[in-house]
Parts: C-alpha cells; sequence; structure tokens
C-alpha cells in the first residue's frame, strides 16, 4: 500500500528523457538535450519544464502540437538543428506563455505565417536559406524578432536575382513588397484563367452557329432537290 500510494505523489512529468539531463534554474525546471543527435523533438519531455534546450541536433521537423503538454514552456532553443518543416500548429498550446524561442542556424526555407504570429515570443531566425516571399515579410513586419539577429535573415532564393544574398530588412527597406508581387501574380493568373474560359465560350458558339448554318443549307439543298408539286401535277 505505501509503494502504490509513493506512486500517486508523485507528480506527472517528473521523468527526464534518457538523452537529456534535467535541472533546475532559477527556481524553474530546466531540460537540456544540446548535443545529443537527437532526430526529433522527444516525447518525454516532463511537463513542468520552464527552459528546454533542443540545439545542436538533427531534429528536421517541428510536428503540430510538438509542445502542446508543456504549459510552463517559457524557452525554447531549437538552434543549429537541421529542421526544414515547420507545421502550422507546431507552438500550439504554448504560444501565450513562450518568452523565447530560438529557430536560428537550421535549413529553414518558408514557415507557415500562422506558426509564428500567434507568438510572442522573441524570435531568432537567422541564418537560414530562406526564400524570400510574402509571409516571411509578414513575419518580419508583425513578430516580435530578436533585434540583434534581424540582419542575419537573409534572402537565400527570391523572385528577382538582384535580392539573393541580400537581407530581408534591407530589400524591404528599399521599397520591395513581396506580398504586392504575389497578389498581382494571382491577379493575372486569374485573369488568364477568364479569358482562357471566355475564349472557349466564343469557340463553342462560332462552332455551333456554323454547324447549324451548314445544316440548314443541307436542308435547303435538299428541299430545293425535290420535285415540285407542279411537276407532279403535269
Amino acid at each position: 500500500q505505501a509503494f502504490f500510494c509513493l506512486l500517486l505523489c508523485i507528480p506527472w512529468g517528473s521523468s527526464c528523457p534518457p538523452s537529456c539531463q534535467c535541472t533546475e534554474r532559477a527556481g524553474a525546471k530546466a531540460v537540456l538535450c544540446s548535443s545529443q543527435h537527437l532526430e526529433e523533438i522527444p516525447k518525454d519531455i516532463p511537463r513542468d519544464v520552464v527552459f528546454l534546450k533542443l540545439d545542436a541536433n538533427s531534429i528536421t521537423r517541428i510536428p503540430s502540437n510538438a509542445f502542446r503538454h508543456l504549459s510552463h514552456l517559457e524557452e525554447i532553443d531549437l538552434s543549429r538543428n537541421a529542421i526544414e518543416k515547420i507545421d502550422r500548429a507546431a507552438f500550439k498550446g504554448v504560444a501565450a506563455g513562450l518568452r523565447s524561442l530560438d529557430l536560428s542556424s537550421n535549413r529553414i526555407r518558408s514557415i507557415p505565417k500562422e506558426a509564428l504570429l500567434a507568438l510572442n515570443a522573441k524570435l531568432r531566425l537567422a541564418n537560414n536559406p530562406w526564400h524570400c516571399e510574402c509571409a516571411l515579410q509578414e513575419v518580419l513586419w508583425e513578430a516580435r524578432l530578436d533585434l540583434d539577429s534581424v540582419q542575419d535573415i537573409t534572402c537565400h532564393t527570391a523572385p528577382r536575382e538582384e535580392y539573393v544574398g541580400k537581407p530581408l530588412l534591407q530589400v524591404l527597406d528599399a521599397g520591395v513588397n513581396f506580398c504586392s508581387v504575389r497578389q498581382r501574380t494571382m491577379d493575372v493568373a486569374m485573369f488568364i484563367t477568364m479569358f482562357g474560359w471566355f475564349a472557349m465560350v466564343i469557340v463553342y458558339v462560332v462552332c455551333y452557329v456554323r454547324h447549324n448554318r451548314e445544316d440548314s443549307c443541307k436542308h435547303v439543298d435538299y428541299l430545293k432537290s425535290l420535285p415540285s408539286t407542279q411537276g407532279h401535277a403535269e
């Protein structure tokens, strides 16, 4: 009975992942999993963790609800991984309380703006092979970026070659608006689509009229070829 009572008294999430070290920092629980060759985010992170370090691993993706059960989480360090994909709901459940998120030095080319704009955390996004586009522009203008690292958000690829290799902030300060470019592209695509449908309707009407005209001519020729009533009477 004493054993089962002891089990009931142990709080949920008090264990520590095998590859990590769990410690106290400023009276709050910290889970340190740096440089452990991890390929994904550990599933058994204690629920009461406040500081989580997952830097210098081989994590490639942040899936939806990856931290949802960690309601006390305030800081996440995911720098120096191999992250390429971040799901829209990756930080669902921790957005309100998160104060710091480090995604620098990964392989991130693009990111759903919904994943970051809901956060109140200070973001570090430097040293990623970014594709400069509207979503990244909106993150830059609306999210709480770490000011010391903003200049290191560089266009690895871009709609125009002249932007490649330049800091995104510098490109935007020059008057470039990737969102308006996308809107113009969508407008052109819609115009082309509408023109295509209109052309198809015109072609159909012309073919329909021509076909009916040919049928009418054939019918008239057929009537002319018939013997006249006067001829029968004679």
